[in-house]
Formats: structure tokens, C-alpha cells, sequence
């Protein structure tokens, strides 16, 4: 009997990975670091070029996860701000010509909320949120047990919602450190974890920016509860307080008595979830 085994792919603004899933198991991993900037070619070129390293007869489709605007219909990327060359790419059709298995397409984030759903830490949620912490901040969103997608994908982009000087994003993602601290969120990080009191405030500040945003999902959604995923997410332990103190100024005290937070224990969610655009529409 032929294996389930599906290609998962994680686009994202600074490498591509790519993880074999079996029955909801990532069973084997590849990373490549990439240069956005190069033309849309040579990526494609990269792309198809580790898709083959990793490639297996035994494949029933191919999911794809992109952290931009995506016509899920026509499997085309609209508009990825972070590698913008692939902005109008029909990367579906692309894939199915060059592998002849199926092909889905969705954004990162819903994603990361969809496989947290359907393999992780949020299966016993109907109606959540989940945020990807980076490079970005992306949210995907689970509504009566299925992911809401909106028009091209389009729904969750809160980081792109006006605050302070610029925009959510600035402060929630990896931009805030660089910008504010003049170093990475990685830097900080490790300087938090010896105990650094500049690396503890930065996180606390980031925290309460956070925070902010988590209270206009609150306002719009009114998830039981909220899942972070990321890189930045493993800072938890030093941005968390900021958080909470941000959260508990919400006004519907009620609301807050059945939300709740977690931290995504897996980073392969936007792989296995993209796997689920292909296997399930509600797991």
C-alpha cells in the first residue's frame, strides 16, 4: 500500500523549509537560507532545486505556506512583501508541472493556526487566534472549527494596522529590536537569558506593544484563547510579563475569564498545517 506522505513548505523572508509529514509527523527536514533580493528566477530555480533533495516517489501533494497575499483558487501568490519578485508568481501551477502532484497554497500564518489545530496545542479550541512572532507578525484565524480565511487570504493582517509612529508591525516584530535596540532579537535574547537589564526591558516593552494587539483581536474576535508561534516566540519567559500587564487593561473583564494564552511547543506548525490544506478542511 502506498505511504501518505505530503511536501510541506514554509516560505519564509529569509529561508524556505521544507519538511516530509507523515500521518501528522514531520519524519524528515530540510532548511535553506535564502537572499530575498535575488530575482524571481533564481529563488524559483532554489526552490524546485531542494524540493528535489528532498523528494519522494511516494508524495501525494504539495503544501505551500507564504507569508503574504494568496489567491488560494488559482494558487497564486498576489502580493509577499518580504520577497516581492514572487509578487503575481502562479506558484501552484508552477509545482504541479515540474512534481505532477497537487498543490495548495495559503498564507504562513493561517498555516501556523491551522496546524496547531489540527496537530497541536490549540485541537481543543473552536475559535482562536494564532500570531507568528518574526520577521513579521502574522495571524491566522479559526472560527466554529475551520480556518477563516477572507478574501485572497487577506484576513489577519493586524500587523498592518496604524500604531504610534507606524504601523503594528514595527513593534511586534523583529524590526522593533533593530530599530529601537540596535541589535537582533536573537542578540537580546541571549543577553536576557544572563540576566542583561537593558535585554529584559527591551522584551518588556515588546511585550506590552504586543499586548496592544492582542486586545484588538480580543475586541474583534473574542478567541477563547490565543497561540504564539515564531522565533521570537521562545522569548516568552522575558516578554510575557509586558504582556499580561497590556492584556489585563482590557475592559470586558469577563472576556478574559475564558481566554487564554499558549506557546506553540512545535516548530514545524506552518508545515504540518499547510499539509492540512491538502488532507482536511476541518481535522
Amino acid at each position: 500500500m502506498r505511504e501518505e506522505i505530503y511536501l510541506g513548505i514554509d516560505i519564509g523572508a529569509s529561508s524556505f523549509k521544507f519538511g516530509l509529514v507523515s500521518h501528522g509527523i514531520v519524519v524528515k527536514e530540510l532548511n535553506l537560507v535564502i537572499d530575498a533580493k535575488l530575482p524571481s528566477e533564481v529563488l524559483l530555480f532554489q526552490l524546485i532545486n531542494e524540493i528535489k533533495k528532498i523528494w519522494h516517489t511516494d508524495i501525494r501533494g504539495i503544501g505551500v505556506g507564504v507569508p503574504g497575499i494568496v489567491d488560494t483558487n488559482k494558487g497564486l501568490i498576489v502580493d509577499l512583501q518580504n520577497i516581492p519578485s514572487w509578487s503575481g508568481l502562479p506558484m501552484a501551477d508552477l509545482l504541479m508541472r515540474d512534481f505532477g502532484v497537487p498543490v495548495a497554497l495559503n498564507n504562513d500564518a493561517h498555516c501556523f493556526a491551522l496546524g496547531e489545530y489540527c496537530f497541536g496545542g490549540a485541537s481543543d479550541w473552536q475559535n482562536f487566534v494564532g500570531i507568528t512572532l518574526g520577521t513579521g507578525l502574522g495571524m491566522g484565524i479559526v472560527i466554529n472549527g475551520q480556518l477563516y480565511k477572507g478574501a485572497l487570504s487577506g484576513a489577519g493582517e493586524l500587523g498592518m494596522l496604524p500604531y504610534k509612529q507606524g504601523i503594528i508591525e514595527d513593534y511586534t516584530a523583529s524590526a522593533f529590536f533593530t530599530k529601537q535596540y540596535n541589535e537582533t532579537a536573537h542578540g537580546l535574547y541571549s543577553r536576557a537569558q544572563l540576566g542583561d537589564s537593558e535585554a529584559l526591558s527591551a522584551f518588556e516593552s515588546y511585550g506590552k506593544h504586543l499586548g496592544e494587539a492582542v486586545k484588538i483581536g480580543l475586541s474583534i474576535l473574542a478567541p477563547e484563547g490565543v497561540i504564539f508561534g515564531g522565533s521570537i516566540a521562545q522569548a516568552w519567559p522575558y516578554f510575557s510579563d509586558g504582556l499580561m500587564a497590556s492584556i489585563s487593561t482590557f475592559p470586558y473583564t469577563k472576556q478574559l475569564e475564558h481566554f487564554s494564552i499558549r506557546q506553540s511547543a512545535s516548530m514545524d506548525s506552518a508545515i504540518l498545517g499547510a499539509v492540512a490544506l491538502l488532507i482536511s478542511k476541518d481535522c
